[in-house]
Formats: structure tokens, sequence, C-alpha cells
């Protein structure tokens, strides 16, 4: 049997806060962002209360103003994508994101001791330049992501549809929380915490699809659900054009503890997280030569 989002909490937080929301103008169009040029679509349309799209240069998301996160983050990432990313050294800038009303949005205050990472749905990875990579900071593109998820299994996950975007030449990919049952949790009594994470991917080239999802939590183990399932999960159809026959079978996704930063060996995950502890060491150290010098 098909799981219903329960989301009692995140409706609660639409009625209270629906009075004074303000009318936002359309954001513009950034069609080549989606398979097919055609946006995710909500299935629920009780998740649509205060949502608001925003195009940025490298991924488009649709923020929610009752749970105060983004639903989802949408990409098109290129074998050429991918590469000139590895080349943008990482500059960390969380900020709110200005183009939505104060009351709608999350805020840097909101985060401050909350025990939650502030969880990229487009990561700062993904970004192919320093332009696209401040944009990737904004609040809007966050979630609280439990911080073993975030810097463990996640981070994996992220590289994984990395190295599978430069074997295949490109996918496209949707992000996305599900905030599922009676009590959905929520920091600072404003911005609601996902049950759940989902990254679902798809092969223009073969017309294959499928999601990665995995608990918001430590120790969380991941599994690949169809498209089909996702959206009875999420409320959402990421992918709207594609046929049910592609959206009711998962594809086969690579291992996340598996994979190469350079395209070409295997790398254990313990390999990565040693590179990744060399990198900021690296940076650390031109940090301090440009303050000495």
């Amino acid at each position: 049997m098909a799981l219903r989002p329960l989301v009692p909490a995140l409706l609660l937080l639409a009625l209270s806060h629906a009075a004074a929301s303000q009318a936002l103008p359309e954001a513009p169009a950034c069609p080549a962002l989606f398979a097919d040029g055609r946006a995710p679509a909500l299935t629920n349309p009780k998740l649509a209360d205060g949502a608001v799209p925003l195009c940025f240069e490298v991924f488009a998301v649709l923020h929610s103003g009752a749970s105060r996160t983004p639903l989802y983050a949408a990409e098109h990432l290129t074998r050429r994508s991918v590469s000139a990313a590895r080349r943008v050294e990482r500059a960390d800038a969380f900020h709110d994101e200005d183009r939505l009303p104060e009351d709608d949005r999350a805020s840097l205050a909101d985060y401050v001791r909350s025990g939650y990472d502030r969880g990229h749905l487009a990561p700062a990875g993904d970004m192919p330049s320093a332009v696209a990579q401040a944009e990737s900071f904004s609040l809007a593109n966050i979630v609280p992501q439990n911080r073993a998820l975030n810097r463990g299994l996640w981070a994996a996950i992220e590289e994984s549809v990395r190295r599978l975007a430069s074997e295949r030449g490109e996918v496209f990919v949707v992000t996305g929380p599900i905030f599922e049952g009676r009590s959905v949790g929520a920091i600072k009594g404003r911005v609601l915490v996902p049950t759940q994470l989902f990254k679902a991917i798809y092969d223009p080239r073969t017309g294959e699809a499928g999601a990665y999802l995995a608990p918001n939590k430590a120790g969380a183990e991941w599994r690949t659900v169809s498209l089909a399932t996702l959206r009875d999960m999420a409320g959402l159809d990421v992918f709207p054009a594609l046929p049910e026959a592609i959206k009711a079978k998962a594809m086969t996704l690579p291992e996340p503890h598996e994979f190469s930063r350079d395209g070409h060996g295997q790398e254990s995950f313990a390999d990565f997280l040693k590179q990744l502890a060399v990198d900021v060491l690296r940076r650390l150290w031109r940090e301090l030569m440009r303050a000495i010098f």
C-alpha cells in the first residue's frame, strides 16, 4: 500500500502565517534546469500554501513559507559543469534569502545552537562558478539536516551523483525533504525538520530514473525508490514529463560509498574523508599565508 504524507505540522504553520504572507512576483522561468522544461509538480495541493518558485544561476527551488524550507531544488548536471565545479574553491557564506518575506523564511539565527547542520539541497560541490556557489548558500536552498548524515552518507550520495553525471554526460537531479508523521519537529519553533531526504535522478539518454532516500538521522541507511513511490511519499512529481512506465521502475543507482573524485579509479568513503581533511588544511594554510603576507 502506498504511503501517504502526513504533514499536520506543515499545514498548521501554513494556516497560521497565511494572513500575513505577502504576494511575491513570479520568479523568472528557468526551464533549462528541468527535464523536458517542466518543473516538478506538487501532487499534494496542500503543500502549495505559501510556496514561491525561485531561479538561481544553475538551480531552481520551490520554497515553502509554511515550513520555511525549500520543497525541492532542481539541477541539470553535465560532465562539463561537474568538471568546472571541482575547480571552484568552497567559501561558506550562508545568508538569508531577501527575495522572500521575512516572516516566511528561515534566518541565520534559527540555526544557532539548533543541533542541526544547514544542509544544502543543491550542493555547493555542484556549483560551476563562484557566483553559483555563493547562491547555493541561500537559506532558501537549506534544510535542517542531521550532522552525521550531512557529513557522511549524504555527502557520499552527492559525490556519487556527480560521478554519475560525469560518466553519462548529463543527468537531471531533484533533491528535497519529506515531512512525514503526526509530530514533525521544528527548530526554534519556526523551521520544520525533514524526517527523510531524497535525491532523484533522471538520465535522458537511457530514459532511466530513480531516487536515493535516507532518513534524516545518524546511522541512516539509504534505499532506492521509484519516482512513483517517491511521489506518494513526498506529494511531489519530480519529473512530470516522464511516462508512468519510467516512474514505476527504479534505476540502479551507484553505491554512495564507492566513488571516484577524479572520475577514474574507485575510492572508499574513508579516502574521501581523508581528502576532505587535506583540502581543509590546504585552505587554512592559504588563508594563513594571505594573513601574513
